[in-house]
């Protein structure tokens, strides 16, 4: 396994991905759909698995969730420490200033938003046809 970008994974109403993505930026965090992040190969099954389990180990309580939009959000520049060539090189652990800033910016769209306050990781492995999730 190569290097891994930390995300918070949600499920977001769908008229409400854009204007989140707005909040989350102003604290220098990145969201992206699932569908469409550029580290996914096959766009539509993995949001249909993602949001199946996200729903299924929720044992009905996130049921009216069942359509919405799986999202990951990340952590920008802001949040990490950069090598020479632009390569994140962690320093440490992700402050913990980055963790509530995110929790915050959830907790703001209450019942549009549905989350686990846990980080998970997705490649960051630089492509042909995608520079990395964190290069200036």
């Amino acid at each position: 396994m190569g290097p891994r970008h930390l995300v918070a994974t949600a499920l977001v109403e769908p008229g409400t991905v854009a204007d989140l993505e707005l909040r989350v930026m102003t604290d220098d965090l990145w969201l992206w759909p699932v569908r469409t992040a550029p580290v996914v190969v096959d766009g539509e099954r993995m949001e249909f698995q993602l949001r199946r389990r996200l729903v299924e180990q929720r044992g009905g309580a996130w049921d009216d969730a069942a359509t919405w939009t799986p999202t990951w959000i990340g952590f920008g520049d802001a949040w990490h420490e950069f090598g020479p060539d632009g390569d994140v090189q962690p320093s440490g652990p992700l402050p913990w200033a980055a963790h509530q800033r995110l929790w915050r910016a959830l907790e703001e769209f209450g019942p549009l938003v549905r989350y686990r306050r846990r980080l998970s990781g997705i490649p960051a492995v630089r492509t042909t046809s995608w520079p990395g999730l964190n290069l200036r």
